[in-house]
């Protein structure tokens, strides 16, 4: 019976749900969050649902399968390096930009958000100690419904819940590599409850086309114009900012690999259109996995792994362009002429705080304070921008999420893991094959 809606493919479904949600947004006015919203929050509450049982049992799945761990040890300090290579190339975009459009000059006098409050920043210390969960099964309850400046409600991980979840994961995979045959049954059960996640995050994305429509209606409905005038500058900057890395910076280094970036870019289309919406990589991350696999041709075992992690420490767009035009606005916006030594110092500050910021709601705020802090800026910043951040996070966490599927499938390239065949048939399908339900 609803084969013809199969039949459309899930990228022009979450569009068309994009499209009538902003209609929907403009004609019912701040209504449409009331009317819409829970539409929204109840694909959110979904996607909570399955989010870590599904990293959980990938991971001990992918873990278990290893004959050793030569190849996972191997395998996980390349995308380590390709996450940090492609920050660097981030704030790179972030300062360029920066300086090209200047959105910080002629912009009048700005007031801090009434509901914004400083966050505080972690040490590198607490970052390391909240690696190891105390209570591995509080962890992986572990997902909150954060509500925005705006009213909206995206999903967040509790602080270092995907991380403490992999940690586990992964130890129990090891152990399973150490005892072999003696967990044989165990071995099988965990790979037949990764199936039963992957089956069961089919159906869940099935509802993202009316989850879209809810959360863009409610965004649309609530957002006045009114809060972006003063600061549409910053916002065009951030944009195209975020828009030059996804599709040059990227694209030339999948060139670099042999690999046609049009493929690439169709293939985790649906990721990318989760994140923008959702604004939560916590909250694409089954799309995202399901996108590295299924249309990209990477391994699943090393998918499991990497594009997890990816969800918590790899953020180009909130911890690297962001922080890096956030600063050259403050410095334009107060007339601060910044030095050769300021420019390193944002550019250290960003690309190590987005590792030390893992895991932790709100990451991109905290990333700006560390890399303003560290280069001697004022803070009101964060302020200024507080009460636009659910537009500004949208691109943002989209710039996020490609970075998140770009680094497993350049690893997978190089370590001779990535199915060539499936790459190039460039599928947008993530949801339920022809045949629906059946």
């Amino acid at each position: 019976m609803f084969d013809w809606w199969f039949r459309i493919r899930f990228w022009k479904r979450v569009l068309l749900g994009f499209v009538l949600g902003a209609l929907a947004g403009l004609a019912f006015g701040p209504n449409a969050e009331k009317w819409f919203g829970p539409i929204g929050d109840i694909y959110v509450t979904l996607i909570e649902m399955i989010a870590v049982p599904l990293v959980l049992f990938a991971v001990i799945n992918a873990v278990s399968s290893l004959s050793g761990q030569k190849s996972i040890m191997a395998l996980a300090g390349r995308t380590f390096a390709w996450f940090a290579a492609t920050a660097v190339l981030a704030v790179g975009v972030g300062l360029l930009f920066g300086w090209l459009l200047q959105p910080g000059t002629g912009v009048g006098v700005l007031q801090v958000a009434s509901d914004y409050k400083p966050k505080d920043v972690p040490s590198v210390l607490d970052m390391l100690l909240n690696l190891v969960p105390s209570n591995p099964f509080q962890a992986m309850a572990g997902a909150d419904s954060k509500v925005m400046a705006d009213g909206s409600k995206v999903l967040v991980p509790r602080s270092g819940t995907v991380l403490q979840v992999i940690f586990f994961a992964g130890l129990v995979g090891f152990a399973m590599v150490k005892l072999g045959d003696k967990v044989a049954g165990l071995r099988k059960l965990a790979g037949e409850a990764s199936e039963v996640m992957i089956q069961v995050t089919r159906y869940v994305l099935e509802f993202t086309p009316f989850g879209t429509f809810g959360l863009i209606a409610a965004l649309v409905g609530g957002y006045g114009f009114e809060q972006l005038r003063p600061l549409l500058n910053f916002v065009v900057a951030l944009y195209l900012a975020c828009a030059f890395h996804i599709l040059i910076v990227y694209p030339v280094l999948l060139l670099a690999h042999g690999l046609n970036p049009v493929k690439f870019l169709r293939g985790a289309l649906p990721g990318m259109q989760v994140g923008f919406v959702a604004s939560s990589s916590f909250a694409a991350l089954p799309v995202s996995l399901r996108c590295a696999t299924h249309n990209l041709g990477v391994d699943k075992d090393y998918a499991a792994f990497a594009v997890p992690l990816g969800a918590t420490i790899k953020m180009d767009g909130c911890g690297a362009i962001y922080p890096a035009l956030a600063a050259v606005f403050i410095a334009q916006y107060a007339n601060i002429d910044l030095s050769l030594s300021q420019y390193l110092t944002i550019a250290i500050a960003s690309v190590l705080g987005s590792f030390g910021t893992a895991g932790i709601p709100g990451t991109a705020v905290i990333m700006a304070t560390v890399v303003l802090s560290a280069a001697g800026l004022p803070l009101e910043v964060i302020g200024y921008l507080y009460a636009i951040d659910r537009v500004l996070d949208m691109m943002r966490t989209m710039t996020n999420v490609t970075g998140q599927m770009l680094v497993p499938v350049l690893v997978a390239r190089e370590s001779d893991i990535l199915d060539r065949d499936i790459y190039e048939a460039a599928s947008t399908n993530v949801g339920l094959e022809k045949g629906g339900l059946a």
